[in-house]
C-alpha cells in the first residue's frame, strides 16, 4: 500500500524533506511503519519507538489527523492512501 508520511521540526531535518511517499505491506501497522522509518533514517533510531517497541511517550503520531494512541497505538491498522504525520516532542515555556 502507498502511504504519505509527513515529518515536522527536527524530524523533517533528519529525513531531509517534509513529505515522503512510502510503500508498506498491505497488513502494516503504525508500529511497522515507525520501525521501518527508524531503519531507513538512522538519525531517528530510538526517537520514534522505545526499547519495548512502543511509541515514545512525548511523540505525537497522527493517522489522517487522529492521534494513534486513541486508535490502537502501534497496532493501529493502515489503509492504502493514509497520511501518517510524526511530530517530535515540543519544549517551551
Amino acid at each position: 500500500m502507498e502511504l504519505e508520511l509527513r515529518f515536522f521540526a527536527t524530524f523533517r531535518a533528519a529525513v531531509g524533506q517534509k513529505t515522503v511517499d512510502w510503500e508498506a505491506d498491505d497488513d502494516a501497522t503504525i508500529g511497522d511503519v515507525l520501525l521501518s522509518i527508524e531503519e531507513e533514517y538512522p538519525e531517528l533510531v530510538g526517537e520514534l519507538l522505545d526499547e519495548d517497541g512502543d511509541i515514545q511517550p512525548q511523540l505525537t503520531v497522527l493517522k489522517n489527523g487522529r492521534e494513534v494512541v486513541h486508535l490502537g497505538g502501534t497496532e493501529t491498522e493502515l489503509d492504502d492512501g493514509d497520511r501518517v504525520s510524526v511530530f517530535p516532542p515540543v519544549a517551551g515555556g
